[in-house]
């Protein structure tokens, strides 16, 4: 990420020094076409040089550092604040609000060897700008360091699934890193936020299969589970019509009747059950319903 300095000593305008530069030459060169005098009007052209100096406006969010030949004096700010010229100086500008910095690590190895590239976003905000000001030489610099080192740390002891699955402690304790390493510069860290985990393509592959073989073990369980159900039904069915003949041969009657409601339909009954349940009969009239059914279309056509 590009560091945006905030030079401090460098003369920012504002309406009270344009205003005091415009009188200045005003008052030039009204002096000069009064007296017609060089001097005058250059003497009053150099004081109001000196005086816009003076002014300085720091925004809602900013504490200005005033350095008095080189000691530091205090903050000054927000809103209007006056300084002694060529003597008062302000060091730099610190930004008070809500800043965010992207930061990533790439090809880092976790605590099982394997490569990955982590993006992650930092939120961050100064809470004692004297510190960021005086114990640190670029604090937005160090932050964004601070951060991708803590980074690297965290994915150094921590294992490939449970970077890929428990982003939220992994989230808490590189926030705690961070903010461990950047207290003593006035930075308070707000959150942190991992935006991406990108591992090779080839453990990609090998993970879907895994997930693929995990799915169908899973089915092939569920699939015998239900098979068990199912011969768990019919053992307790046959011992209900081993104690009810009668149920047993409406049984019969209701499977014959369901296979044949479909014209052209073809059972295959087994000769046991022809004699054990008695279905001599039955399949007796099923054979000639059906003839009627199939005489009973070739009439129509």
């Amino acid at each position: 990420m590009a560091d945006i300095a905030v030079p401090g000593n460098t003369l920012r305008l504002n309406v009270i020094s344009t205003a005091i530069f415009i009188f200045s030459v005003a008052l030039a060169v009204i002096v000069g076409i009064q007296t017609r005098r060089a001097i005058p009007p250059i003497v009053i052209l150099l004081a109001g040089f000196v005086l816009m100096q003076s002014p300085r406006v720091a925004q809602q969010w900013e504490r200005g550092i005033v350095l008095r030949l080189g000691r530091f004096v205090g903050l000054r700010g927000p809103g209007l604040f006056w300084v002694v010229p060529f003597v008062d100086s302000v060091s730099s500008w610190i930004d008070q609000r809500t800043i965010t910095t992207g930061f990533a690590a790439e090809q880092t190895l976790t605590s099982d060897t394997v490569p990955v590239n982590v993006d992650a976003v930092l939120f961050w905000m100064v809470h004692d700008a004297e510190k960021a000001a005086l114990e640190v030489q670029n604090y937005r610099t160090a932050v964004s360091w601070a951060a991708q080192t803590a980074l690297r740390d965290i994915i150094g002891r921590t294992g490939l699934t449970d970077l890929l699955r428990g982003r939220e402690k992994i989230e808490n304790d590189l926030q705690q890193l961070i903010d461990h390493r950047s207290t003593p510069w006035g930075v308070t860290v707000l959150a942190v936020e991992m935006r991406d985990v990108v591992i090779p393509v080839a453990l990609q592959d090998a993970m879907s299969r895994e997930a693929q073989a995990a799915r169908e073990k899973q089915a092939r369980i569920i699939l015998g589970q239900a098979e068990m159900e199912i011969a768990n039904s019919f053992q307790q069915a046959a011992k209900a019509y081993h104690d009810n003949p009668t149920a047993l041969h409406l049984r019969a009657m209701n499977m014959l009747y369901e296979g044949l409601k479909e014209k052209g339909a073809l059972m295959l009954i087994p000769s046991s059950a022809v004699e054990s349940m008695g279905m001599g009969g039955l399949l007796g009239a099923a054979a000639m319903r059906q003839q009627s059914l199939a005489g009973g279309g070739d009439d129509v056509k």
